[in-house]
Protein backbone atom coordinates (compact mmCIF):
# COMPACT_ATOMS: atom_id res chain seq x y z
CA UNK A 1 0.00 0.00 0.00
CA UNK A 2 1.23 3.34 -1.13
CA UNK A 3 1.30 5.32 2.91
CA UNK A 4 3.17 8.52 1.02
CA UNK A 5 0.09 10.54 0.59
CA UNK A 6 -1.57 9.30 3.82
CA UNK A 7 -1.49 10.12 7.52
CA UNK A 8 -0.84 6.56 9.07
CA UNK A 9 -1.71 5.64 12.42
CA UNK A 10 -0.79 2.46 14.35
CA UNK A 11 -1.88 1.29 17.94
CA UNK A 12 0.01 -1.37 19.58
CA UNK A 13 -0.59 -3.44 22.88
CA UNK A 14 0.76 -6.76 24.24
CA UNK A 15 -1.30 -9.26 22.26
CA UNK A 16 -2.99 -7.18 19.50
CA UNK A 17 -6.77 -9.27 21.02
CA UNK A 18 -8.06 -6.38 23.03
CA UNK A 19 -6.94 -3.00 23.21
CA UNK A 20 -4.71 -1.87 20.12
CA UNK A 21 -7.48 -3.42 18.38
CA UNK A 22 -10.32 -1.83 19.63
CA UNK A 23 -8.77 1.20 19.27
CA UNK A 24 -8.31 0.17 15.55
CA UNK A 25 -11.84 -0.14 15.10
CA UNK A 26 -13.44 2.92 17.15
CA UNK A 27 -10.43 5.11 15.48
CA UNK A 28 -11.46 3.88 11.88
CA UNK A 29 -15.48 4.53 12.53
CA UNK A 30 -14.51 7.88 13.03
CA UNK A 31 -12.54 8.76 10.24
CA UNK A 32 -15.13 6.91 7.97
CA UNK A 33 -17.88 8.97 9.59
CA UNK A 34 -15.53 12.28 8.75
CA UNK A 35 -14.80 10.80 5.05
CA UNK A 36 -11.34 10.73 6.08
CA UNK A 37 -10.66 6.97 5.15
CA UNK A 38 -8.60 7.98 1.79
CA UNK A 39 -6.64 10.17 3.65
CA UNK A 40 -5.90 7.87 6.77
CA UNK A 41 -4.28 4.43 7.36
CA UNK A 42 -4.85 2.67 10.37
CA UNK A 43 -3.44 -0.44 11.64
CA UNK A 44 -2.86 -2.29 15.01
CA UNK A 45 -0.31 -4.96 16.84
CA UNK A 46 1.06 -6.44 19.67
CA UNK A 47 4.72 -6.91 20.70
CA UNK A 48 4.19 -9.97 21.69
CA UNK A 49 3.68 -12.89 19.01
CA UNK A 50 1.36 -14.64 21.03
CA UNK A 51 -2.57 -14.34 19.03
CA UNK A 52 -0.39 -13.63 15.17
CA UNK A 53 -3.71 -14.20 13.07
CA UNK A 54 -6.08 -14.82 15.92
CA UNK A 55 -9.32 -12.62 15.82
CA UNK A 56 -9.84 -10.34 18.49
CA UNK A 57 -11.31 -11.65 22.21
CA UNK A 58 -15.42 -12.65 22.00
CA UNK A 59 -15.27 -9.97 25.05
CA UNK A 60 -13.99 -6.97 23.28
CA UNK A 61 -15.86 -7.97 19.95
CA UNK A 62 -19.26 -8.09 21.84
CA UNK A 63 -18.56 -5.13 23.67
CA UNK A 64 -17.33 -2.78 20.35
CA UNK A 65 -20.31 -4.02 18.20
CA UNK A 66 -22.93 -3.43 21.39
CA UNK A 67 -21.52 0.53 20.52
CA UNK A 68 -21.64 -0.29 16.76
CA UNK A 69 -18.48 -0.79 16.27
CA UNK A 70 -17.07 -4.09 13.54
CA UNK A 71 -13.68 -5.79 14.69
CA UNK A 72 -14.94 -9.03 12.68
CA UNK A 73 -12.06 -8.74 9.92
CA UNK A 74 -9.48 -7.79 12.29
CA UNK A 75 -6.18 -10.21 12.89
CA UNK A 76 -3.50 -10.19 15.62
CA UNK A 77 -0.08 -9.32 14.03
CA UNK A 78 3.16 -8.88 15.36
CA UNK A 79 4.71 -5.29 15.31
CA UNK A 80 7.72 -5.18 13.19
CA UNK A 81 10.52 -2.50 12.85
CA UNK A 82 9.55 -1.07 9.55
CA UNK A 83 6.12 -0.15 11.26
CA UNK A 84 8.27 2.43 12.95
CA UNK A 85 8.72 4.30 8.81
CA UNK A 86 5.41 3.27 7.76
CA UNK A 87 3.53 4.70 10.12
CA UNK A 88 3.27 8.67 12.00
CA UNK A 89 2.19 7.68 14.84
CA UNK A 90 3.37 4.72 16.58
CA UNK A 91 0.75 4.77 19.52
CA UNK A 92 1.44 2.46 22.91
CA UNK A 93 -1.76 1.60 25.42
CA UNK A 94 0.96 1.37 28.31
CA UNK A 95 4.17 2.14 29.76
CA UNK A 96 5.41 -1.51 29.10
CA UNK A 97 4.69 -1.84 25.74
CA UNK A 98 5.73 1.59 25.00
CA UNK A 99 9.35 1.12 26.63
CA UNK A 100 9.30 -2.49 24.22
CA UNK A 101 8.45 -0.29 21.25
CA UNK A 102 11.25 2.17 21.71
CA UNK A 103 13.56 -0.47 22.06
CA UNK A 104 12.58 -1.78 18.63
CA UNK A 105 12.40 1.40 17.12
CA UNK A 106 15.33 2.46 14.76
CA UNK A 107 17.77 5.36 15.64
CA UNK A 108 16.20 6.63 11.88
CA UNK A 109 12.74 6.44 12.68
CA UNK A 110 11.05 9.92 12.68
CA UNK A 111 6.82 9.49 13.63
CA UNK A 112 5.62 10.00 16.40
CA UNK A 113 5.80 7.44 19.21
CA UNK A 114 4.10 7.66 22.81
CA UNK A 115 1.07 6.62 24.59
CA UNK A 116 -2.47 6.71 22.98
CA UNK A 117 -3.85 8.28 26.28
CA UNK A 118 -1.92 11.56 25.57
CA UNK A 119 -4.73 12.29 23.18
CA UNK A 120 -7.61 11.51 25.67
CA UNK A 121 -9.97 15.10 26.83
CA UNK A 122 -12.11 13.90 29.40
CA UNK A 123 -9.80 11.30 31.05
CA UNK A 124 -6.53 11.73 33.12
CA UNK A 125 -5.22 8.02 32.90
CA UNK A 126 -2.35 7.49 31.23
CA UNK A 127 -2.46 4.13 30.41
CA UNK A 128 -5.42 1.78 28.86
CA UNK A 129 -5.49 -1.12 31.06
CA UNK A 130 -5.85 -4.56 29.75
CA UNK A 131 -9.26 -5.69 30.20
CA UNK A 132 -7.74 -9.49 29.51
CA UNK A 133 -8.06 -11.26 33.05
CA UNK A 134 -11.19 -8.78 34.20
CA UNK A 135 -14.76 -9.11 34.11
CA UNK A 136 -16.88 -7.05 31.38
CA UNK A 137 -16.63 -3.47 33.05
CA UNK A 138 -12.87 -3.80 32.36
CA UNK A 139 -13.93 -3.79 28.55
CA UNK A 140 -16.30 -1.33 28.93
CA UNK A 141 -13.78 1.21 30.45
CA UNK A 142 -11.45 0.24 27.69
CA UNK A 143 -13.86 1.62 25.44
CA UNK A 144 -14.61 4.79 26.92
CA UNK A 145 -10.82 5.36 27.35
CA UNK A 146 -10.48 4.57 23.79
CA UNK A 147 -13.00 6.65 22.40
CA UNK A 148 -12.30 9.49 23.91
CA UNK A 149 -8.35 9.36 22.93
CA UNK A 150 -9.45 8.40 19.13
CA UNK A 151 -11.56 11.67 19.04
CA UNK A 152 -8.67 13.21 20.54
CA UNK A 153 -6.53 12.01 18.27
CA UNK A 154 -8.74 12.96 15.59
CA UNK A 155 -8.75 16.65 16.08
CA UNK A 156 -4.85 16.04 16.54
CA UNK A 157 -4.63 15.14 12.90
CA UNK A 158 -7.16 17.35 11.16
CA UNK A 159 -5.38 20.42 13.01
CA UNK A 160 -1.89 19.24 12.22
CA UNK A 161 -2.24 17.61 8.65
CA UNK A 162 -4.87 18.10 6.77
CA UNK A 163 -5.82 22.02 7.44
Amino acid sequence: MNLKNKISVIFICMGNICRSPTAEAVFRHYVEQEGLSETIHIDSAGTHDYHIGDAPDGRTQRVAAQRGYDMSVLRGRQVEEGDFARFDYVLAMDEANLAILKRLRPRDAEGHLGLFLEFAEKHDEREVPDPYYGGAQGFEHVLDLVEDAANGLLKHIKQQHLK
